[in-house]
C-alpha cells in the first residue's frame, strides 16, 4: 500500500515525499482511514512505528476542508506529556502542513509564555500542550477551547503514571462535547480503557504491534554486576566500545547528574536530561547529543518518550525500571524504523525481581553475562530497592506487579507526581 490510496489530500502527499517517505506504516495504514471518516479511534502502537503521523495527516486534512475562520481558533488540540514530545509532533505539524494553509503552535511550561501567548493571540488552528502550561494559559482567559473539533490525547499511559488524570479531566470540560477524539498509547491497561471510555465514542480500535512487545531488531542483554561496580562497568564498555552515541536510563534525576559528572571525569562528554533541568539546559543537551558533541545523555524516563534520534545505536540502563512498561519505552529509543539497536541493562541482586517482571512482560529471557572484574555480589539482598516510594507506584500495565497499591494509595502518589511535574 502507497500513501496515494489513503485518501489524502495532494498537499500532504507532496510534504510527505518531501520527508522521502512512500510506504505507510502499519499503524498508519490502520489509523488514517477511520480517521478521515471521523470516527474516534483507540490506537495501540510502540514508539518508532510512525504513529505520530498517524494522527497528524489525517487531522491536517479534516481542518484543511473546513471553513477556515478569520480570527483561526484552536481547532484541534493535541495533548501530550513531555515537553520533547510536544516539541517533536510541532515539528512534525509544521512540516506535513508546509502546503496547507494550517497554522500550529506548541505550548509548555518551563520557558517564559508570553511568546505563547502572543502566538495564540495571532490564532492558531492545531495546538500541541503539555496539560499544565495548557491549565495556566486557559485560566488566565489567553486561550479558548470552544472550538476544539478534534482532540488527540497521546501516550495515554504515560500521562497516567506521571499522575495527569485530573488534569485530562479538566481539559475535557472546557471543549465541546461534540468532537472527534483520537487516543494513543502504547499499553492498554484497566486504567487507560476506563480513561478512554470516559472520552472516546464508539471507537474504532487499531493495533499496529503486539501490546507491550520489544522491537525484534533490538538486540538485548543483561549484565550482572555488583551495585558499587556499575559506575565503573559502564564506563568500560563505552569507552573500550568506543561508543559515540549512548543513551543511559537512570531511576532518580540525583543518580543521573551523579553518573554524568564521573563521566565527564574519566574524559567521557556526557549531559544530564530530567525534570530539574531548564527547557533551556534540556534543549542544549538533546541537540549536542544529536549532533554528536556529546557522546553520553544520561536521563530519567522523562526521555524514555518523545526523543526523535535516527540511528540511536545503543541504549542502556544504568538501573532497570520498576515499572516494566518503561523497560519496553526505554529500549524503543534505538532499533528505530527498522533499523538495529543494542539494548543494555546492568542489574545488581536488589533489581533481580525487576528483571524477572520485565521478562515475563516482553516474553523472553535476555542473554545475561558477567564481565571479570564486575562480578555480581554473592551476598547482596535480593530485596527489592525502596527508593523514595518507587516501589508504590501502581504499574501502568495493571498487572499483579508487586508495586500494586490500593487505589487510594495510587492517587495521592499520582497527586504528588502531578504537582511536580507541572512544570511540563
Amino acid at each position: 500500500m502507497s500513501f496515494n490510496s489513503l485518501g489524502l489530500s495532494d498537499a500532504l502527499l507532496k510534504a510527505i515525499n518531501k520527508k522521502g517517505y512512500d510506504t505507510p506504516s502499519p499503524i498508519q495504514e490502520k489509523a488514517i482511514p477511520p480517521i478521515l471518516e471521523g470516527k474516534d479511534v483507540l490506537a495501540s502502537a510502540q514508539t518508532g512505528t510512525g504513529k505520530t503521523a498517524g494522527f497528524t495527516l489525517p487531522l491536517l486534512q479534516i481542518l484543511s476542508e473546513g471553513t477556515t475562520k478569520r480570527h483561526r481558533p484552536v481547532r484541534a488540540l493535541i495533548l501530550t506529556p513531555t515537553r520533547e514530545l510536544a516539541a517533536q509532533i510541532f515539528e512534525n505539524v509544521k512540516e506535513y502542513s508546509e502546503f496547507l494553509d494550517i497554522r500550529s503552535a506548541v505550548i509548555f511550561g518551563g520557558v517564559n509564555q508570553k511568546p505563547q501567548a502572543a502566538t495564540i493571540k495571532r490564532g492558531v488552528d492545531v495546538l500541541v500542550a503539555t496539560p499544565g502550561r495548557l491549565l495556566d494559559l486557559c485560566n488566565q482567559n489567553i486561550l479558548s477551547l470552544a472550538s476544539v473539533e478534534i482532540f488527540v490525547l497521546d501516550e495515554a499511559d504515560r500521562m497516567l503514571d506521571m499522575g495527569f488524570v485530573r488534569d485530562i479531566e479538566r481539559i475535557i470540560k472546557l471543549i465541546p462535547k461534540k468532537r472527534q477524539n483520537l487516543m494513543f498509547s502504547a499499553t492498554f491497561s484497566k486504567d487507560i480503557k476506563k480513561l478512554a471510555n470516559g472520552i472516546l465514542t464508539y471507537p474504532v480500535s487499531v493495533e499496529a504491534t503486539p501490546e507491550n512487545t520489544t522491537v525484534e531488531v533490538i538486540q538485548q542483554k543483561v549484565y550482572r554486576v555488583a551495585k558499587a561496580k556499575k559506575t565503573d562497568l559502564i564506563i568500560k564498555l563505552i569507552s573500550e566500545g568506543n561508543w559515540q552515541q549512548v543513551l543511559v536510563f537512570t531511576r532518580t534525576k540525583h543518580g543521573a547528574n551523579n553518573l554524568t559528572k564521573k563521566m565527564i571525569s574519566s574524559g567521557i562528554t556526557a549531559a544530564a536530561i530530567h525534570g530539574n533541568k531548564s527547557q533551556g539546559a534540556r534543549t542544549k543537551a538533546l541537540e549536542g547529543f544529536k549532533n554528536g558533541s556529546i557522546r553520553v545523555m544520561v536521563a530519567t524516563d522523562i526521555a524514555a518518550r518523545g526523543l526523535d534520534i535516527p540511528l540511536l545505536p545503543h541504549v542502556i540502563n544504568f538501573e532497570i525500571p520498576n515499572i516494566s512498561e518503561d523497560y519496553v519505552h526505554r529500549i524503543g529509543r534505538t532499533g528505530r524504523a527498522g533499523a538495529s539497536g543494542e539494548a543494555i541493562s546492568l542489574v545488581s541482586a536488589d533489581e533481580t525481581s525487576f528483571l524477572t517482571d520485565i521478562q515475563k512482560l516482553i516474553g523472553m529471557k535476555i542473554p545475561i553475562e558477567i564481565v571479570e572484574g564486575f562480578e555480581p555480589d554473592p551476598n547482596a539482598s535480593t530485596e527489592p530497592i525502596k527508593q523514595g516510594g518507587a516501589r508504590n507506584r501502581t504499574p501502568r500495565g495493571g498487572g499483579n506487579s508487586k508495586s500494586s497499591k490500593s487505589t487510594t494509595k495510587s492517587s495521592a502518589s499520582n497527586s504528588g507526581r502531578r504537582t511536580r511535574d507541572r512544570r511540563n
